[in-house]
């Protein structure tokens, strides 16, 4: 525990404010405070693409996302500056405002080349579960080379402001949340707890303990996924159950009612996450940890991050244009309301900051588009990386050539390429003159020199953002838009193209000047924005601009 001294502890202003010298016509005044909100609270929308606020607007109520969107600032062509739009890499530069190539979270799985092996962007097998005996709290944030807005939260009050990251997956809690968290909380489906690791502490806390033993998920399991609304009123969406959507397990249609089977030898609680009782969970968790943890009651600012994870499962499953994910949605909007009904009552109106974002967006699915007679596609995993091995063979002879594919990135064996004097540029024109032969490959780009590449500079921007040289591969293979690569059913994200760049920025509450701007922004420039408004340092690899139409001068 750390301990301050009484002088110390008297040289500091309460009630959320700082001293700060101010001086008036040159001749030096007393010091005055600087106005903080008492909590703010950062949302992420797991694969909430921007169209989505006006699609459903109409079946809103006024208490969730319409209250940010009328009540607050919109950034409305608010883009990835990088080209991985992954989960991962999505919550790292929101909290960040860094880049893949500064903070090293290249995606959610990526070849870590020190080490020789493909690593998960959360994992730490330092550490320990806490809150079961499972592995599942096997987690830090130490592959985040960079400091979050909480972070510097933390340096700015020497640890005295909270700060409390919550999801249903790790990588959603931990990365927001940060190196100097108090805490990070993520959902074990084995048990149905909300588990952390040693990273942060030892024990889980009371108001977690009791949480948990309220046993929510167990409720939820035995229950079905019935339709908010009759069928007729999801006018924004398809009719219930195309051939492109998947079927949940235990079931033979993609249709209402859904009900969750339990698979032999899987986790239990692993279907809630495909439903909307994973968003209910998350934010009664959140509630939990606001009461609990007593956030915005405290003489400094104080941070929660919520990161809502089931929209993600329900629109890789189903597609952008089905009913679950307009329900879902609906359903969602409410949670919000719940959460910021609790924030006017506990931590006062007027008193309290949030931002909302999304991770990345999202492809409609291909069966959908193909409807439309728009060109798209589905490639296999294997396409790519079984001609890229049978490619180098022919050409170099026997040998482990490439060490990996995955994130669209073809990682070479660099020291089998040094050792038999083999020129990367030469294995890459080798590769791109192979691989457009392939149906589904638009371009291959050599992510070493990329200034001797012709393509836009938006694009060019997007691949210089993400190389990080111990962790990106050596060549990005290019899909068309529209095409995705490894499933057959409904849809996913993971590229440049604005259906998987292009998500909300909102901003409500103290400190904020209502308006909107239509001028392109950038996921870089949450955190600076932030940070400014608390008038604390940005992260330290951060590399954005405050909104600055968006903040009270």
């Amino acid at each position: 525990m750390r301990l301050y001294s009484p002088i110390l502890l008297a040289s500091l202003f309460v009630t959320t404010t700082f001293a700060q010298p101010k001086k008036t016509s040159g001749t030096p005044v007393a010091s005055q405070a600087v106005s903080r909100p008492k909590l703010v609270v950062g949302i992420v929308i797991d694969q909430m693409r921007y169209d989505y606020l006006y699609r459903y607007y109409s079946k809103f109520g006024t208490g969730g996302f319409r209250r940010m969107m009328d009540g607050g600032f919109n950034a409305r062509n608010n883009h990835y500056h990088y080209a991985a739009t992954y989960t991962g890499p999505g919550h790292a530069a929101i909290y960040t405002g860094s880049a893949p190539a500064l903070n090293g979270i290249v995606g959610n799985d990526f070849y870590e080349r020190n080490i020789g092996r493909l690593m998960y962007c959360a994992e730490d097998t330092s550490v320990s579960t806490v809150g079961n005996t499972g592995t599942a709290g096997k987690m830090s944030p130490q592959n985040l080379l960079v400091t979050t807005i909480g972070d510097q939260l933390k340096l700015a009050t020497d640890g005295r402001s909270k700060v409390v990251g919550i999801a249903l997956k790790d990588r959603g809690a931990i990365m927001p949340a940060g190196h100097a968290a108090d805490a990070a909380y993520w959902f074990d489906s084995k048990d149905g707890n909300f588990i952390s690791s040693t990273f942060y502490l030892n024990e889980l806390p009371q108001w977690v303990q009791a949480f948990n033993a309220r046993k929510l998920p167990e409720q939820f399991i035995t229950q079905k996924w019935e339709p908010t609304l009759a069928m007729n009123q999801y006018t924004e969406s398809t009719p219930d159950d195309e051939p492109y959507e998947s079927v949940m397990a235990g079931e033979t249609k993609s249709v209402f009612p859904h009900s969750f089977a339990i698979q032999a030898g899987g986790s239990k609680y692993e279907p809630l996450r495909t439903s909307p009782y994973g968003d209910q969970i998350t934010k009664e968790f959140a509630l939990a940890a606001l009461k609990g943890e007593k956030l915005g009651q405290h003489d400094v600012t104080d941070m929660l991050c919520v990161s809502f994870s089931s929209p993600d499962y329900i629109g890789h499953a189903f597609g952008t244009h089905a009913i679950e994910t307009e329900d879902n949605y609906i359903r969602l909007d409410r949670q919000l309301s719940d959460i910021f009904t609790y924030l006017d009552a506990n931590v006062g109106k007027g008193q309290w900051t949030a931002f909302l974002s999304a991770d990345h967006g999202v492809v409609d699915a291909p069966g959908f588009l193909q409807q439309y007679k728009i060109p798209a596609g589905v490639k296999s995993y294997g396409e790519v990386g079984e001609l890229v091995k049978s490619t180098l063979e022919k050409a170099y002879g026997p040998g482990q050539w490439m060490l990996s594919y995955i994130n669209q990135q073809i990682y070479l064996n660099h020291s089998l390429l040094t050792e038999k004097k083999i020129a990367i540029q030469d294995v890459y024109e080798l590769l791109r003159a192979t691989l457009l032969k392939q149906r589904g490959v638009v371009n291959v780009v050599n992510l070493h020199n990329l200034g001797a590449e012709a393509m836009p500079t938006l694009q060019e921007n997007l691949f210089r953002n993400v190389y990080h040289p111990n962790r990106s591969g050596d060549f990005y293979v290019m899909q068309p838009p529209g095409w995705i690569e490894g499933r057959s059913k409904g849809t996913t994200h993971g590229t440049t193209y604005s259906y998987d760049t292009h998500v909300p920025f909102l901003l409500y509450g103290w400190g904020v000047k209502p308006g909107q701007t239509l001028r392109r922004t950038h996921i870089h420039d949450i955190a600076p924005t932030i940070t400014a408004l608390l008038s604390l340092l940005e992260p330290n690899g951060c590399i954005g601009n405050p909104v600055e139409e968006a903040l009270v001068k």
